[in-house]
């Protein structure tokens, strides 16, 4: 197990000094306080509906959060850490490119949290950086280890400053999740909302890249974009209702999504491993690509 507060916790000797000295940095905890009311908020946001009283009521005997309510907590943790150390560092060409979530503890449905960020991974793909951090995310009170984040966003431009151009395998963290050559075991559609941005982003996502049209005009977006985060927790949706709760689910963000597309999950269960792609049903285009969740019970069939 790595020291996660030792300032050389996720030190490389192939790094160069740039990225050594990157990784040596400490950030202040992140604090996180909700009530059933954000679970909800969440909930909607991703899709729930007024008949998933599990979901949607807060008496309701099964009412809980979807498991990706876990990227939540984190958001301001990996989102907050500073990458001005890059090369020629333009937040406006910063893409969120993958995104993995271990769920380590049953998810309180109110509570307060504290997410720790450290820099675990940074790579010189030659015209763009690939930086991944690692966030976890503990109940203030008990210190009990709730969730585990690894964010890896790239930053176009933001190369050549040396050191790792591959990474190391992390696991179901860095999966490549190639679908099987056969037809999928399951497929599940989902018509989003055209509001479905403006309803996401109050789970605390407020970048006007998804809400403001000029905003997006001049990221080269025609309207606003729905968040991938967004996305990431429909599909999620869709595994836990067709084969049961998973305890790790990754994505890799491979298109745009516009609200009120269409998204269509394909899904192949391989024993605890679902891989799964997501198309926009409308464009015929994938957005969530080398994506897969490991189930809690891999012999499990559906159970909602």
């Amino acid at each position: 197990m790595v020291d996660f507060k030792s300032p050389h916790a996720f030190a490389d000797a192939e790094d160069s000094q740039l990225v050594a000295e990157a990784k040596r940095q400490t950030f202040e905890p992140v604090p996180y306080s909700y009530t059933e009311r954000d679970v909800i908020l969440y909930n909607l946001g991703v899709g729930a509906t007024e008949k998933e009283l599990q979901w949607t009521y807060e008496g309701d005997d099964e009412f809980g959060a979807l498991p990706t309510f876990g990227v939540v907590p984190q958001f301001h943790a990996s989102g907050g850490m500073p990458l001005d150390w890059l090369p020629n560092y333009n937040p406006a060409k910063l893409l969120h490119g993958e995104q993995f979530l271990s769920i380590k503890a049953p998810i309180p449905t109110s509570g307060k949290l504290v997410s720790e960020a450290k820099l675990m991974e940074v790579l010189d793909k030659g015209k763009a950086a690939a930086v991944t951090s690692i966030v976890e995310t503990r109940d203030k009170k008990t210190g009990e280890l709730i969730f585990e984040n690894q964010s890896t966003v790239f930053i176009r431009g933001a190369g050549g400053f040396g050191g790792k151009r591959v990474g190391k395998d992390r696991g179901a963290a860095s999966a490549a999740n190639a679908p099987p050559k056969r037809n999928p075991d399951a497929v599940v559609e989902e018509k989003t909302s055209p509001s479905q941005a403006a309803l996401y982003r109050l789970s605390g996502d407020s970048n006007p890249l998804h809400i403001l049209p000029e905003f997006a005009a001049i990221g080269g977006f025609d309207q606003p974009i729905l968040h991938g985060l967004c996305s990431m927790g429909i599909a999620s949706k869709h595994v836990l209702k067709t084969f049961g709760e998973f305890r790790d689910i990754k994505v890799r963000f491979a298109g745009v999504v516009y609200p009120g597309e269409t998204l269509v999950t394909s899904m192949w269960k391989d024993g605890p491993k679902v891989t799964f792609v997501v198309k926009v049903k409308e464009r015929d285009a994938i957005v969530l690509a080398s994506a897969a969740a490991t189930l809690k019970d891999g012999d499990a069939k559906a159970k909602l």
